[in-house]
Order: structure tokens, then C-alpha cells, then sequence
């Protein structure tokens, strides 16, 4: 039976942990052939640089072929094309499809489509699982653990699908602790925050960063996506709420570290760069090892 990753719900506590050991052991040694004679389709509908480009190299490390487009407009959809077509004729070509779309649920559509394994690089508002494996690797190469772990998510949480997925995998383990910081417009949804509730877990919600922060092990900051907002007028109300200074970590814990999935605009001070809490540059490059450790679990390769 193929294996997809379309949510983060499609793997459990232990495959995550697979994924993860996988991961580090990429990093020890990036370059293993596994994928020699294999061609991997990356389809990205919607622009992208980490993830498109993390993913080509974690292809390129493991000796794998690349075909695919980095913009729609180079490819048939441009000619009216539909998704389904779309797919039906790249998985006779490849061996693995990852598809980036910016259409809530296409990656889940595509998964039915497809002969081959299809991983979602995001599809819209809803779920970015790579991401969330990649900041579990952080994560547990930071703190040592993914468990009583005290998250703070800052900035937009309500299109911001990076915390949707990393909320829902991390509420795996043992006692986690989540502080939502956000205004009203770019609240945590409801359902996410229910979700929490059915599993007992505690969450805390807050409209300023200040002493919030103190108590993190974990400063998950996002930036507030112009591309998701039909209104401009809505978007500069709120896209400059919070901007991380470096100033404010001087009562953060020692052991805290800020994530971010980058592309940052405002929301990180340069001045933080130079904190040693400052991970975002590290998690990036965490991203090559764990989408090699993705696939080669999916395709399984080791």
C-alpha cells in the first residue's frame, strides 16, 4: 500500500519518531544514494524557496532525478489543465510526487488520484506536515526531548498552517504547554483550540508578547501572509503587531530557542540574528535532513 504524507495526522507518535532518528542520521552522513534510478516529481503551484529548494537537495543527496515546475504558469495548467489531469499524467512519470497548492485540500485530492506516494509542501491555510517534522527536529536537537514542552506561538495563527500541524503533532507527547499570542483577527481557530481541549491540554491565549515569552522553551514566531488576506486594508491593520526585538529575550530561559518557518518580514529583528537563541537559519537547514529521512520512509528505502 503507498504511503502519503498529506496531514500530520496520517502518521502516529511513532512514525514521527522514526522519521526523526531517520533525520539524524542524514545529518551525520547527508549523501547516501538510496534513490539512485528514481525520479521525484516537485509540483509547486504556489512560489516557495525552503521548501522547493530543500527538497531538491535532499532529492540531490540521495541520487534521485528531479522533474517538475516551480510556477503553474510554466505548466498546462496555464492551458486550463485540472488538477486531476495533472497528477493522473505526472505519477507515470515519477516515482514520488511533492506538490505545493494553494487550494485547502488539493494535496489530500491529489493523494486519490495519484499510483505514486504524494507528500503535501503545503496546500493552502490547512497543513504544512514537513514543516512540523523538520520543527520536531528542532526541536528535540535544541531541548533534548519533545516532551513538557512550553510552546509560544506568535503572530498569525489563523492562517499560519506551520502551528496548525505542529500543535496536532506535538500534542503526542508528554505535557505540552501552548500560549497563543495573536490578535483577534489572526485568533488560533476554534477548532484547533478543541482539539486541544478533548486531549486535556493546557493552552493559554494572549494579545501581547511581553512577559509571555519568559516561560517558553519554544518561541514559534510567523509571519503574517499578505497572500492569504482578500482585504489590503485588513492586512496593514495587523502586519506589523509583533516584532521580536532583542531587547526582550533578556529574561527568556537559557535553554529557549526561536523557530521560525521563514520567509520572515518584519516580525524578527535583524538584531536577534546574533542571539544565540536565534535557531530559524539552523531549522532551515534541519529541513534537508528531515525531508530525506520523509522520504526515504515513505518510499521506504532504510
Amino acid at each position: 500500500m503507498k504511503k502519503d504524507l498529506i496531514s500530520i495526522t496520517d502518521y502516529s507518535k511513532e512514525d514521527y519518531l522514526q522519521i526523526l532518528k531517520l533525520a539524524a542520521d542524514f545529518e551525520k552522513n547527508p549523501n547516501q544514494p538510496l534513490l539512485k534510478g528514481k525520479v521525484v516529481a516537485t509540483l509547486f503551484f504556489e512560489p516557495s524557496t525552503r521548501t522547493r529548494l530543500s527538497f531538491e537537495t535532499a532529492i540531490n543527496r540521495l541520487g534521485g532525478r528531479i522533474i517538475g515546475f516551480s510556477d503553474a504558469g510554466s505548466s498546462s495548467v496555464s492551458k486550463g489543465e485540472t488538477l486531476h489531469d495533472t497528477i493522473k499524467m505526472v505519477s507515470n512519470y515519477a516515482d514520488l510526487i511533492v506538490m505545493r497548492h494553494p487550494l485547502e485540500g488539493s494535496s489530500r485530492y491529489a493523494s486519490e488520484v495519484s499510483s505514486v506516494p504524494v507528500i503535501n509542501a503545503g496546500d493552502g491555510a490547512n497543513q504544512h506536515p514537513t514543516q512540523t517534522l523538520l520543527d520536531m527536529y528542532s526541536i528535540l536537537k535544541t531541548q533534548g526531548t519533545l516532551d513538557n514542552i512550553n510552546i509560544c506561538m506568535v503572530g498569525d495563527l489563523k492562517y499560519g498552517r506551520t502551528v496548525h500541524s505542529l500543535l496536532m503533532a506535538m500534542s503526542e507527547f508528554k505535557n505540552p504547554v501552548f500560549n497563543f499570542i495573536a490578535p483577534d483577527e489572526l485568533a488560533m481557530p476554534e477548532e484547533y483550540k478543541l482539539f486541544l481541549k478533548e486531549k486535556g491540554i493546557k493552552y493559554y491565549e494572549h494579545s501581547e508578547i511581553n512577559e509571555n515569552i519568559n516561560y517558553a522553551d519554544i518561541v514559534y514566531m510567523t509571519r503574517v501572509q499578505k497572500e492569504r488576506f482578500m482585504d489590503p486594508i485588513e492586512y496593514e491593520k495587523v502586519k506589523n503587531v509583533y516584532i521580536l526585538r532583542n531587547a526582550m529575550l533578556k529574561n527568556t530561559k537559557p535553554n529557549m530557542r526561536i523557530l521560525h518557518p521563514l520567509p520572515r518580514v518584519n516580525e524578527i529583528h535583524t538584531d536577534v540574528d546574533s542571539n544565540e537563541k536565534a535557531y530559524y537559519f539552523e531549522q532551515a537547514r534541519n529541513g534537508v535532513f528531515t525531508r530525506q529521512g520523509i522520504i526515504s520512509h515513505i518510499l521506504n528505502l532504510k
